[in-house]
């Protein structure tokens, strides 16, 4: 991503998102958009996958609070990209006063720091110096490191997974198939060809950057020679085409714990997209969704289940084998147990990071039978006889109280 880049791309549009918004807020609107953007669901649709990239993109910045502030400080500095076509109409230019274009302290459009990115495609703004880097360079005269040095830390990925119910309580280890940048093995990284080596570039000496006069200030540009690597490749490699990376599919093996929700993320640091340069790599984040279970529910830490009984069960009592995920285990239902009372079963339901468990609620359903058959109608009616009524005293009193109404 090149300066001119964070200085024409407004990231929180891109995202939907206000500046001040929150990074719990920003997270949530990039997971949105990222599920609906994911190539694999946009098949051949190439607008979607340049949405896709950009909201990466904007993600990648926004969600680092350091690289959001540097990118929140250039805006403000150079008018959120007005200073260049002030610069040209002769008007205020920012910094660099009246009639001073700054896209010759950037370089060409993208080219200065947006080049072939390194092993795993990593960010090489100002050619791998940041914010401070340039500034600091810029009204010093001085403070530019070898390119070679500068190390930058890869891309975060996120993919998802589906998961059985059971698998999401009792937890498991899944194969994750990716497919993301890497170092491509017959370079290297390096982007030369077999047998080949880049060659320090003879413009700024494998700086990446040159320095040039202006009055009395001093200013720092990436260099165009060998946009702002250091180095610069004769013979590309026939693999990478010199960009020292390739996508790769890789097979991964993660752990999911027990006990992990719908719509949770896992996040397995240094699993994600290689650093260039030798660089530290990003993380991946598993997002989790969970297949309903045709039988079990969840609430919280508690497993649901419900069990249909006879009314003479519900009445007179008595012990049911109900399953658990793992077993089976009897339960007593006291006498007189009216339909959606809810009993409790310790123990059987979701671990908990603490090492406690949850429990396995089960609602009683008294079953009503659509048809009976002769002897039992004959059964029910001589019950209905002998047994008391229901306690509907109050709601009798009520109806017959607005019936008396009705007739006045």
């Amino acid at each position: 991503m090149s300066s001119k880049d964070w200085l024409e791309k407004d990231f929180y549009a891109v995202l939907g998102v206000t500046k001040s918004a929150p990074t719990d807020e920003i997270k949530k609107a990039y997971r949105k958009l990222a599920r609906e953007l994911h190539p694999d669901r946009n098949p051949n649709n190439a607008a979607a996958e340049e949405r896709f990239k950009a909201v990466s993109e904007a993600y990648d910045v926004l969600s680092d609070p350091a690289r959001r502030k540097e990118y929140d400080e250039m805006r403000s500095l150079f008018g959120a990209g007005q200073f260049r076509r002030n610069a040209r109409a002769g008007g205020p230019a920012g910094a660099g006063g009246p009639g001073f274009d700054f896209t010759d302290l950037f370089g060409n459009a993208g080219t200065a720091a947006g080049g072939p990115a390194g092993p795993g495609g990593g960010d090489r703004r100002f050619g791998g110096a940041g914010f401070s880097d340039l500034f600091s360079s810029i009204f010093s005269g001085g403070g530019a490191q070898p390119a070679t040095g500068r190390r930058s830390r890869g891309r975060d990925v996120e993919t998802e997974v589906v998961l059985n119910f059971a698998d999401a309580v009792q937890g498991a280890t899944l194969p994750i198939t990716l497919r993301t940048p890497g170092t491509c093995e017959t370079c290297h990284g390096n982007g030369a060809a077999p047998g080949t080596s880049p060659r320090t570039c003879p413009k700024c000496r494998g700086m990446g950057v040159v320095s040039s006069n202006q009055g009395s200030f001093s200013f720092t540009e990436p260099c165009r020679e060998c946009q702002g690597v250091g180095t610069i490749v004769d013979e590309k490699c026939p693999e990478c085409h010199g960009t020292g990376g390739v996508t790769k599919t890789r097979t991964i093996n993660v752990r999911i714990p027990a006990g992990v929700a719908d719509g949770q993320r896992i996040r397995l640091a240094g699993r994600g997209e290689p650093g260039s340069r030798g660089g530290s790599p990003g993380d991946l984040f598993v997002l989790i969704k969970v297949r309903p279970d045709p039988v079990f529910g969840r609430s919280g830490d508690d497993l649901t289940l419900t069990v249909p009984v006879t009314f003479a069960e519900a009445a007179l009592g008595a012990d049911l084998r109900v399953p658990t995920l793992d077993s089976t285990v009897t339960l007593r239902v006291p006498p007189g147990t009216p339909s959606g009372r809810t009993l409790r079963v310790r123990g059987k339901g979701v671990a908990r990071r603490d090492g406690n468990v949850g429990d396995l609620l089960v609602t009683i359903d008294v079953h009503v039978p659509a048809e009976l058959s002769e002897k039992a109608r004959q059964a029910l009616s001589d019950y209905a006889a002998a047994a008391p009524p229901a306690p509907r005293e109050r709601l009798d009193a009520i109806a017959r109280e607005r019936s008396s109404y009705e007739q006045r």
